[in-house]
């Protein structure tokens, strides 16, 4: 009898360390499944964080990309548009070159002589119309500030930039004209567009000589506070 009963206690504790043994092995399996979890969430998480990182870094480049300013011109010797490319520069604005549909030779642009085009041009006036290849730009209305280049000719802007500021609406822009000249001043080249446009705020622009360095564009750009 104390026999039985001694074997039966002996059963009884075996089951029991049996059972323990379980349980611990279980709690720590459970243990390895949690931390494993963890780990992949918290992978999940930093792969994710990246993603934005990379994201948001993308949109700043395309946000810095389209900007809001636009640097129209008309050059017919090139250093209308040396100022035009430096404001651009400063800016991140984008270029768009005027361009006559008949273009001008060196010999149209020779004022010096009665019979030349421009000398033409400028005696009669209802030669002045100048068809442009385009007057349309592209997402135009995205533009808040609208610089307008052009050469002094006889005291005014050069008049192919005419047929652009007839053609568009300046409606809640910002209009700053430039000009080049080897002498003349600005004249009242700035205020005769802002006639022409009849909407738009134009500011009072600045005139630039011929071969100006690059750093006075600069320097007159960032005294606008853009």
């Amino acid at each position: 009898m104390k026999a039985k009963k001694l074997f039966s206690m002996i059963l009884v504790g075996a089951a029991a360390v049996s059972l323990l043994a379980g349980c611990s092995s279980d709690t720590g399996r459970a243990q390895e499944d949690v931390s494993q979890s963890d780990t992949a969430q918290n992978d999940a998480q930093e792969g994710s964080a990246q993603d934005e990182i990379r994201s948001g870094e993308g949109d700043s480049s395309d946000t810095a990309a389209s900007g809001n300013v636009l640097v129209v011109y008309y050059s017919a010797t090139g250093n209308t548009e040396e100022v035009a490319s430096t404001i651009a520069d400063a800016t991140g604005g984008e270029l768009f070159e005027l361009e006559p549909a008949e273009p001008y030779t060196n010999a149209d642009l020779n004022w010096t002589d009665d019979d030349s085009r421009v000398s033409r041009e400028y005696a009669d006036e209802s030669l002045r119309d100048v068809e442009l290849v385009s007057t349309t730009v592209d997402n135009w209305d995205s533009y808040d500030t609208v610089f307008i280049g052009y050469p002094i000719w006889w005291g005014i802007a050069a008049w192919p930039v005419d047929s652009f500021v007839e053609n568009n609406d300046f409606t809640g822009k910002t209009v700053i004209p430039f000009a080049t000249s080897s002498s003349s001043g600005m004249g009242e080249s700035g205020q005769l567009l802002e006639e022409l446009a009849g909407e738009g705020d134009w500011q009072e622009g600045m005139r630039f000589r011929s071969g100006v360095d690059e750093a006075d564009v600069q320097d007159w750009v960032n005294g606008l506070g853009l």
